[in-house]
């Protein structure tokens, strides 16, 4: 029996001496890092000669953007117990752009490669209390699209076009995610997001002196994986 209480009291001492898990508390930075996934969801305008002698002329057809995953990266800080700002980077993300029924065939195919940097700042709830190891969470904020200069593809510049770039963007974009921690610092992420990507992508073609545009309004799906760390 003295046995018993014994094993009983030496089990609940040390039980009270192992630590909680404590999730996220008020001046926590947190450091998440994983693979990032943007999955295009593109609707675009048809493509339109811009400048030239031909400027005005609906080419008719559309463009396509591929999917990139890249190495993602965030980091928040704890406002509340409850509530965070968080900024979104990644590597840069690498698109193929192709161009399919325009009425000027050599404008087909893969028109080049597009890259971008797409940093976002949000406002982030969690909901449950900070002694819950698994913390789901909100979010909503603003994004910033920058594009560099694209690479026109072989083919592309064998028809006479130069140049391809787009114009960098602004907008809204939404979240939702969640964290369990593994430790008082370690945890797991997982998150998606809608991101509003609006731009215009240019390409020049030198043998006819003209210059094509499309709109592009991305609207991409963005899902990260990975792990993370609080300080």
């Amino acid at each position: 029996m003295y046995k018993s209480l014994a094993a009983v009291s030496l089990t609940a001492l040390a039980l009270a001496a192992s630590p909680l898990v404590q999730a996220h508390q008020a001046g926590d930075i947190i450091v998440r890092a994983g693979a990032v996934t943007v999955q295009t969801d593109e609707n675009t305008s048809g493509v339109k000669v811009d400048r030239g002698s031909l400027a005005g002329t609906d080419l008719g057809g559309k463009a396509t953007v591929s999917n990139d995953t890249q190495l993602g990266l965030n980091f928040a800080y704890m406002l509340t117990d409850n509530l965070g700002v968080e900024l979104l980077a990644a590597t840069p993300f690498k698109h193929d752009v192709h161009v399919k029924g325009a009425s000027l065939g050599t404008a087909n195919g893969k028109l080049g490669t597009l890259e971008h940097l797409p940093p976002t700042l949000s406002l982030v709830y969690y909901p449950l209390d900070s002694k819950s190891a698994f913390q789901p969470y909100v979010g909503a904020g603003i994004n910033y699209t920058w594009f560099m200069d694209g690479d026109t593809s072989s083919a592309a510049e064998a028809n006479g076009f130069r140049n391809l770039q787009a114009t960098n963007s602004w907008g809204w974009a939404a979240q939702i995610g969640a964290d369990y921690m593994l430790t008082d610092n370690i945890m797991i992420n997982g998150q998606i997001r809608y991101i509003d990507i609006d731009t215009q992508a240019y390409v020049d073609n030198v043998d006819l002196g003209v210059r094509a545009k499309v709109d592009v309004d991305v609207k991409p799906w963005v899902y990260m994986v990975g792990l993370g760390y609080k300080f």
